[in-house]
């Protein structure tokens, strides 16, 4: 199951309030570590998304494109057929 965005930073959120509430320094410094990785992994998500999207564009851009030049050219074929 590919996670969200909102996945990663809820449980960036969850260790940023651990380690607000821990005592220890290395707990605390464990949460931020954790806090730090869950943030990229958000990050990455929500770049890998936005890509997904980009290249979705393109490729209906390019599937648009070469429609239209099929079409062209059955359009062209024909006139010259009839010609």
């Amino acid at each position: 199951m590919a996670q969200t965005y909102e996945f990663y930073t809820e449980r960036a959120d969850e260790a940023a309030a651990a380690a607000q509430k821990a005592d220890l320094a290395n707990v605390k410094e464990r949460h931020l570590r954790a806090e730090e990785t869950w943030r990229g992994l958000a990050e990455q998500a929500r770049k890998t998304v936005a890509d997904r999207a980009r290249a979705d564009e393109e490729r209906a851009a390019r599937r648009l494109a070469e429609a239209e030049a099929a079409a062209a050219k059955a359009e062209a074929e024909a006139a010259i057929e009839t010609a």
